[in-house]
C-alpha cells in the first residue's frame, strides 16, 4: 500500500509539472524564504514566465498554483555569486545565487542556472514601452 501511495504520489508530480510547463516553458528555480542563517532556508522549485510575472512552484508539491509570484516592475536585478557554505549542498549543482531588490528595498534571493539567469536579465530589461526605467 505505501509503495502504491510512492508511486501515485511521483506520478502526480510529473502530471503537475507537464501541466505547468504547457503553459510556458519552465526552468529550475531556487527560492530563499529565510536568509537568518547562512546558507540556509533554500527550497527547491520551477520557475515560468507568464507575462510580466515571474511564477515560482515548489517542486515536491502538488498545487496547482505557483507560492511565490514577482512583477517584472517590481524587481532589480543586483548582482550574482556562487553558492556558498552549506547552499552547495542545498541548490541544484552549477547553479548561481542571484539578488534582487524590490521597490521597497527587500532582498530577494533566487538561484538558477547561468542560461536562465541571461534569460532572467533580459525577461528584466524587456519591460513595456513607457516604463520608468529610473527605477
Amino acid at each position: 500500500m505505501l509503495l502504491l501511495l510512492v508511486i501515485g504520489y511521483g506520478v502526480c508530480l510529473m502530471v503537475r509539472r507537464r501541466v505547468i510547463a504547457r503553459h510556458g516553458g519552465t526552468f529550475e528555480l531556487s527560492y530563499r524564504v529565510r536568509a537568518a542563517k547562512p546558507g540556509r532556508g533554500w527550497l527547491l522549485g520551477v520557475g515560468r514566465y507568464s507575462g510580466s510575472t515571474l511564477e515560482w512552484f515548489r517542486v515536491f508539491s502538488l498545487a496547482p498554483v505557483p507560492k511565490r509570484t514577482w512583477d517584472r516592475t517590481g524587481l532589480v536585478y543586483a548582482a550574482s555569486r556562487v553558492p556558498e557554505g552549506g547552499e552547495e549542498l542545498a541548490l541544484y549543482p552549477d547553479h548561481l545565487v542571484v539578488e534582487c531588490r524590490t521597490l521597497d528595498g527587500a532582498l530577494v534571493e533566487l538561484a538558477m542556472a547561468p542560461q536562465s539567469l541571461i534569460g532572467f536579465q533580459a525577461w528584466l530589461e524587456s519591460r513595456h514601452p513607457g516604463t520608468d526605467w529610473s527605477r
